[in-house]
């Protein structure tokens, strides 16, 4: 019995150290600026194979149950990672072609509309429309000049376009409502974005809407950090609240393509502010630093002040930015702390309970510019951030491995096992 009780623990220790050594090689996985797009692609093909998986479970609807658009999310984002892939790796286009507009169909359906207000302008708000509109635009960019959805992509771009000229003559405000009475600036760079791109597609220049949208936004930042607000009054677009990293990711992503000068000092005066100040976690806090306040329905759970989701989302802004350390870092914590698992030619994440989680990594992780050049910046940390994470493994595996030697017996902490004379 006392061998069977030694082998167990030596059996153990091994397994701790096999983990570890999982984890740690985890932190170290190289981001998407370290791949070639065929090696991203490639990466993105077990992730998407899983969340296809879940969508045909039933998935959005769960994750309806969580946050408002967690249904609208679990479609769109599975599409726009398709869209990413297919411009990535030509070889998968026909592929990624089908699968986003299995995504696009999804969106555009009654399902698709359902929380949302067709009275408000434009009809279901800047929301849906922005987000529908801009994977319709990822379709027909990769479909090339003959997409059927073009004509589609063309008018609902106007419609917007329109809204947005609306608003700002009458109002001076470049924000429009998502839902009835509620603002948030993040679903405007959205819309402003799909009609720049759309733009683009279809040979119709809106640059003037475009900068007349950029002043009247510069106009009416959060003081306190000089970024786009969390929310704003709907008739004034004046800010209601301050930036947080929830809508601040999904606006840089998308001022990208709208302006990408401005969205690289965006970046890094939100790097300076909103970086995690926690050793070992390089994410993103939810609020700036000196600002403790709690998360909610927009944020999720906060850990010391860092937002997972915010988190996953500034990986890809990261990588459409060009900052090196700070995407090797966002990935490397979310491949160790996401505690990925393959298998079946799937991968998820925390065992693939929140799938909408794994969408936003997906989208994150094919993150590529739709318009515009390479773009160049270093705000993130340097490669010693891991190092309170070999301490730990440390700590954990060096009182481990000495009951290990003791337990087999090994001189001088255990007994060996000496023969008796014959």
């Amino acid at each position: 019995m006392i061998r069977v009780l030694r082998s167990v623990v030596v059996l153990f220790v091994l397994m701790m150290t096999s983990v570890a050594g999982i984890e740690l090689s985890r932190l170290h996985t190289g981001s998407p600026l370290e791949r070639t797009g065929a090696e991203v692609a490639a990466d993105a093909l077990p992730r998407l194979a899983f969340l296809r998986e879940a969508l045909d479970g039933g998935s959005a609807r769960d994750m309806q149950a969580l946050f408002p658009e967690g249904w609208f999310f679990s479609y769109a984002l599975y599409g726009l990672t398709w869209v990413d892939v297919g411009a990535h790796d030509p070889a998968l286009r026909e592929r990624a072609l089908a699968e986003a507009r299995w995504a696009l169909s999804h969106v555009d359906s009654a399902d698709g509309r359902a929380v949302f207000d067709a009275a408000l302008d434009p009809p279901y708000g800047v929301f849906y429309q922005g987000w529908t509109t801009w994977l319709r635009a990822g379709v027909v960019g990769l479909a090339g000049p003959g997409a059927p959805e073009r004509d589609r992509l063309a008018a609902d771009a106007q419609a917007l376009a329109a809204a947005f000229r609306r608003q700002l003559d009458t109002t001076g405000s470049p924000f429009l409502t998502a839902y009835p009475g509620q603002a948030w600036p993040c679903d405007s760079a959205v819309g402003i974005a799909a009609v720049r791109v759309a733009g683009t597609l279809t040979g119709t220049d809106r640059s003037a809407l475009v900068a007349d949208w950029l002043r009247a936004a510069g106009a009416r930042r959060d003081p306190a950090t000089r970024l786009l607000p969390h929310t704003v009054d709907p008739g004034t677009g004046e800010p209601t609240s301050g930036a947080r990293a929830t809508s601040q990711v999904i606006i840089l992503r998308f001022l990208r393509d709208v302006d990408p000068a401005l969205g690289a000092r965006d970046w890094a005066v939100f790097r300076d502010r909103f970086a995690s100040d926690v050793p070992g976690l390089p994410g993103v806090r939810e609020h700036p630093l000196g600002v403790d306040a709690p998360g909610d329905v927009d944020s999720g759970p906060l850990f010391r002040g860092l937002s997972a989701s915010a988190s996953a989302v500034a990986l890809g802004d990261a990588v459409l930015y060009g900052d090196r350390p700070a995407a090797a870092a966002l990935t490397g914590l979310a491949e160790g702390a996401g505690l990925a698992v393959q298998w079946d030619g799937t991968r998820r994440h925390l065992g693939g309970a929140l799938p909408v989680g794994d969408a936003f990594l997906a989208w994150s992780l094919a993150a590529r510019p739709w318009t515009g050049g390479d773009l160049t910046a270093a705000t993130g940390p340097s490669w010693t951030w891991r190092l309170p994470w070999y301490a730990v493994f440390t700590a954990l595996l060096a009182p481990a491995w000495l009951l290990a030697l003791v337990a087999a017996g090994v001189p001088p902490l255990g007994r060996a096992k000496t023969r008796g004379r014959s």
